[in-house]
């Protein structure tokens, strides 16, 4: 299967850059590259994937995310930055991304990225996690009700926010894959959400699980 996507980069040596690494991908084809949010919404497509930077001219990149949701539904956006404060993450990570990646990660990462989000994974750098949890740490955590969320089931939406599929969450706690897909769709029904991105936005809002 070969995977849309579509990148929204003012920086055009690193844009351009993008482009030609996924030219060499057979998995992968960049149907438009713009500079800024207006362009994209006014000239691109539906893809499977957006590249969103945040510091764009006039719409932000996490200001543009609902836009996109609505133009261009069920396509999954992450957010390739060089912002990595836990404002930003949170901030786009609850405005509805499905990974965040910062712009130092290794180019070949980027790829593996969007092959994770495709898989239903919400791809979060380790820079980008540590910030997360650096965050829980800081702040008080509202307890989830002892009827609700299994030990077993914290364990599991700890690993979502990290990013991890079920292949590895399986792998970290011995159990099959099915099983973990049992316990993540307790999980979604339990928190009332339809998605990885929107379990792991309520898990930061609410401060579920602590590190």
């Amino acid at each position: 299967m070969q995977f849309k996507i579509g990148i929204v980069e003012d920086h055009t040596e690193f844009r351009l850059g993008l482009v030609f690494m996924f030219t060499g991908m057979s998995d992968f084809t960049v149907a438009w590259n713009f500079g800024s949010v207006e362009e994209a919404l006014a000239e691109g497509s539906d893809v499977d994937v957006i590249l969103l930077d945040i510091n764009l001219p006039a719409i932000s990149g996490i200001e543009a995310i609902p836009l996109f949701n609505k133009q261009f539904p069920g396509t999954r956006i992450i957010m390739l930055t060089v912002l990595e404060d836990a404002a930003h993450i949170i901030q786009a990570i609850t405005a509805g991304a499905d990974g965040y990646i910062l712009k130092k990660t290794h180019p070949h990462k980027i790829p593996e990225a969007i092959q994770q989000v495709m898989e239903g994974g919400a791809v979060l750098t380790p820079i980008v996690a540590r910030q997360i949890f650096s965050l829980f740490k800081a702040e008080s955590v509202h307890p989830v009700p002892e009827n609700d969320l299994t030990t077993r089931e914290k364990e599991i939406l700890t690993l979502l926010i990290e990013g991890q599929i079920n292949e590895k969450i399986g792998e970290k706690l011995f159990i099959s894959p099915q099983t973990v897909r049992s316990h993540v769709k307790n999980i979604y029904a339990k928190l009332q959400v339809h998605n990885r991105a929107e379990v792991v936005a309520k898990a930061l809002k609410e401060q579920l699980v602590r590190k």
